[in-house]
């Protein structure tokens, strides 16, 4: 009773953890896309007068390139100046030329987030007045078009060739010895390295393509690929390049021992070795896609990318030991037949995996969804749900397969290999006519071989008679041979050799019939057990489901997750505004910009300082301070102090002390403002030892 208990307990708690948890979200490493979340001058605004350059804000720090930023007149021309420069957080800005007629501009924008996927966009704000304009407010990835559907496809076969042959390795080492030496399981573990190396080239080589231009032809751009090195993407392909080389070695190694005779001990000790190598290569190969993606950026990266790295190898040991698996069952010749016992451990195995899956999974799934509601009203949202069927689908069909295993390990059962080979013993034995005889009856050749056999049984009894009929000859012919001379003689040895000749290869022939027929016997006694037709079939049957589950998961690793597409609404929602004149400096309803002349009279003592405090609201703030000349470029100067006061609540002045990020920009996090209200901002800029002065602003906070 227990014992039939007991599995059917293990299996309802793993479909309850699959389904809660199935939360696993990528069986690839987690990713997530860059959003904008704030601008200045915001989405659709009008201002009274040309601002000095456009900001963008996004969700997480993204890589600009020279042309990343553009700011486009009504007439299609471009307005702004020199190169996007970061603010050393999540904020860029791009200068624009001075003068500026009234109108509408068309700023547009492709990044490259810190998942390595491009994001590209495009808004409109208007000085003066709106006007008509000749610009689409819109942009295209370089995702969109050919080469990133090249580049997509490179994705999806770069994990499935990771999970094939990591997967495939760890079934052999781990579930079945005996299989490093089947072909088939060999080839499968080979073209499972080939893919992921190939895979590696091409996306190294449309990287470059994939994240500017777009364009087929720039695919062998030597400059792009340059710069592709030089990025965090490129180091970790080249390093998944590297790690690859070692894994040739390690599947060398692992297929090659099956040709040598080896006892225990030495088994025991290459096992442990190759387990603990193995390892140590698989977990850098999937710590080459943790360290690359959003694992190692926003929250909590230090427990991201070893979660990140866990996952991938649980993925690989399901997913790809269920592969090896079917390829066993269905490929593995009769007398290496993959037995009872692997399949039951390999079960254990999947059982350890699934809980892995769902422990981490659940943990991304956190990460990237940040609420119940993104499940349904976003995209990675419902990806995830039928990504979460699919994996209740599977564990259900693993159910099957625990039933056919559990009916093949009972004795007495048809499919065990003990009986299989007993019974195939008993009726094709290695000699004798009349076994031969059985043994093919049972196929549509039998007559024929047997018919064979027994031609070869009355042959093999020939030489005797034919031996005495040639002593009597001889002796009867002794005088005539003496006279003829030995010509005769060597005549009739010849004879003789070339039918010993005939009858040796017809022995030979009648032998490879034998096996031929036994091993023909097996493989019908091997299929024409019920259990284990049943365990391939629901084996094929989950096979097929993994293979959707890993597209899925290859979409989700494409796809904004609900965290940040949900933030990205927000904040377009709250810059969303009247086309109404307005000043750069909003009231209450998002981030704050504060423009503020200055002149402490002294040489080079005037210019421009502008704040920007986001999201200007009760709570915790980001602070930005830009110092410029007048002439609009930037500028350090030796002192500079900032200070909030409330006067009407008296509270303050609250000192805020930036730190310097660059030449002119300052920056400070987590600034409290503890009550909303119309807040005074004072800035102190000191430009020599003598020349200092004060000037303020008031900013609506709440």
């Amino acid at each position: 009773m227990t014992q039939t208990i007991a599995p059917r307990v293990r299996t309802l708690v793993l479909l309850f953890l699959a389904v809660t948890g199935a939360l696993l979200a990528g069986a690839a490493p987690a990713s997530a896309h860059a959003a904008l979340t704030g601008s200045d001058p915001r989405q659709g605004t009008v201002v009274e007068t040309a601002p000095a350059q456009v900001s963008l804000t996004f969700s997480e720090p993204v890589a600009v390139s020279d042309d990343a930023l553009r700011v486009l007149d009504p007439k299609g021309e471009r307005v702004d100046k020199g190169d996007p420069a970061g603010t050393g957080g999540t904020t860029y800005t791009v200068r624009l030329l001075g003068g500026l007629p009234d109108g509408t501009y068309t700023v547009t924008y492709q990044v490259v987030s810190a998942d390595s996927h491009p994001v590209a966009g495009a808004f409109t704000f208007s000085v003066g007045a709106p006007s008509e304009t000749s610009v689409e407010a819109s942009a295209q990835s370089s995702a969109d078009g050919l080469v990133g559907s090249l580049y997509g496809a490179g994705r999806y076969l770069s994990y499935a060739g990771f999970v094939v042959m990591v997967g495939g390795a760890a079934f052999v080492l781990a579930c079945w010895q005996r299989g490093s030496g089947v072909r088939a399981v060999q080839r499968l573990v080979v073209s499972g390295w080939l893919t992921l190396t190939a895979s590696t080239l091409a996306l190294l080589l449309l990287r470059g393509s994939y994240t500017s231009s777009g364009k087929i032809g720039d695919v062998l751009d030597l400059t792009l690929l340059s710069g592709v090195l030089q990025t965090k993407t490129g180091a970790a392909l080249v390093s998944r390049l590297l790690l690859l080389a070692a894994a040739a070695l390690f599947i060398a190694v692992l297929f090659g021992s099956a040709q040598y005779r080896r006892n225990d001990e030495e088994k025991r000790d290459l096992s442990l070795g190759l387990a603990v190598g193995g390892t140590v290569v698989a977990a850098g190969l999937a710590a080459s896609w943790a360290m690359s993606e959003h694992a190692s950026q926003g929250l909590q990266p230090g427990l991201a990318m070893p979660v990140d790295v866990v996952h991938l190898l649980a993925v690989a040991a399901w997913l790809g030991g269920l592969t090896a698996l079917l390829v066993a069952l269905y490929r593995a010749p009769a007398d290496t037949a993959v037995d009872t016992a692997a399949v039951q451990r390999f079960s254990r195995l999947a059982f350890g995996s699934v809980i892995a899956l769902v422990v981490t999974g659940i943990y991304q799934s956190w990460r990237q969804l940040g609420s119940w509601s993104a499940f349904t009203d976003t995209r990675y949202g419902q990806l995830l749900l039928f990504k979460i069927g699919l994996v209740a689908v599977m564990v259900g069909i693993a159910y099957a397969s625990r039933r056919w295993t559990a009916r093949l390990a009972e004795p007495g059962a048809p499919g065990t290999p003990r009986e299989k080979r007993e019974e195939t013993a008993a009726t094709v034995p290695a000699t004798g006519g009349g076994a031969g005889q059985e043994g093919t009856g049972a196929t549509g050749t039998g007559e024929t071989a047997a018919g064979t056999e027994k031609t070869a049984t009355a042959t093999a009894s020939a030489p005797t008679p034919v031996s005495t009929a040639s002593a009597d000859t001889d002796t009867e012919r002794e005088k005539p041979a003496a006279v003829t001379g030995s010509a005769e003689v060597r005549a009739e040895d010849s004879g003789a050799g070339a039918k010993a000749g005939g009858d040796s290869a017809r022995a030979a022939q009648l032998a490879r019939q034998r096996a031929a027929v036994a091993t023909a016997r097996q493989k019908r006694l091997r299929d024409a057990d019920p259990n284990r037709f049943g365990l391939r079939r629901s084996v094929l049957a989950e096979a097929g489901v993994a293979v959707v589950l890993l597209a899925i998961t290859t979409v989700l690793t494409q796809t904004e997750p609900g965290r940040t597409e949900q933030e990205a609404e927000r904040a377009a929602s709250a810059s969303s505004v009247p086309s109404a004149p307005s000043s750069s400096s909003a009231q209450g309803t998002g981030a704050v910009t504060l423009n503020m002349p200055f002149d402490t009279g002294g040489k080079d003592g005037k210019g421009v300082v502008t704040i920007d405090l986001d999201p200007a609201r009760v709570g915790g703030n980001s602070l930005h301070v830009y110092v410029e000349r007048t002439d609009g470029k930037a500028f350090d100067v030796p002192e500079l102090k900032v200070a909030l006061t409330l006067s009407a609540k008296s509270i303050g002045p609250l000192p805020v002390v930036p730190d310097r990020v660059s030449t002119g920009h300052l920056s400070a996090s987590g600034v409290q403002i503890p009550m909303a209200g119309d807040w005074t901002v004072e800035v102190t800029v000191r430009t020599s030892d003598i020349d200092q002065v004060t000037v303020s602003k008031n900013a609506q906070i709440g």
